[in-house]
């Protein structure tokens, strides 16, 4: 690889560190708002929020913030177990769908429930990406892509700080 090109690639990806993105997105969201207040099953004002979850979760489940590339508890896992929305304890993801993406972040290619996960369209950071919430209780877990593994051919690149592990 000529050199030019291999500066070009190292500057995509210490941006995409940096800016706490995963990858562009070029799939659909299975679910946008349309300008309406979610109803979620939990329900809690912002003080009621900042209550329960602690300053980093309250950011990224809230707020809709990013954890940084390569930072979160349970990027490494490799336990059996499942991994539950760490402000409402909805069953999210499963262990056996966890894998290595490579991109920083916790990577799943299915949750344990196609409903549990809404999803709608985020324009940040310039670029259209497909943003992921718990559907219990509408917490920020991460965004969805379209380039994971059979047999979804999807990558949900989820926050550690938006979840809880429970062993099996």
């Amino acid at each position: 690889m000529n050199l030019r090109l291999f500066l070009l690639c190292v500057f995509f990806v210490f941006t995409a560190i940096l800016s706490g993105t995963c990858s562009p997105n070029y799939g659909k969201p299975k679910e946008e708002k349309k300008g309406k207040q979610m109803n979620y099953e939990v329900q809690k004002s912002d003080e009621e929020w900042k209550k329960v979850l602690n300053p980093d979760q309250y950011r990224v489940l809230r707020e809709k913030g990013t954890e940084r590339a390569f930072t979160g508890e349970y990027y490494y896992n490799k336990e059996k177990g499942k991994y539950l929305c760490a402000a409402c304890g909805a069953e999210l993801f499963s262990s056996d769908t966890k894998y290595e993406s490579g991109s920083g972040w916790p990577s799943f290619y299915k949750p344990t429930n196609e409903k549990i996960v809404i999803s709608e369209t985020d324009n940040s950071h310039g670029m259209t990406r497909t943003e992921v919430h718990c559907a219990r209780c509408g917490g920020h877990l991460g965004h969805v892509f379209p380039d994971g593994p059979a047999p979804t051919g999807l990558r949900y690149c989820i926050n550690s700080v938006s979840l809880k592990f429970k062993k099996d």
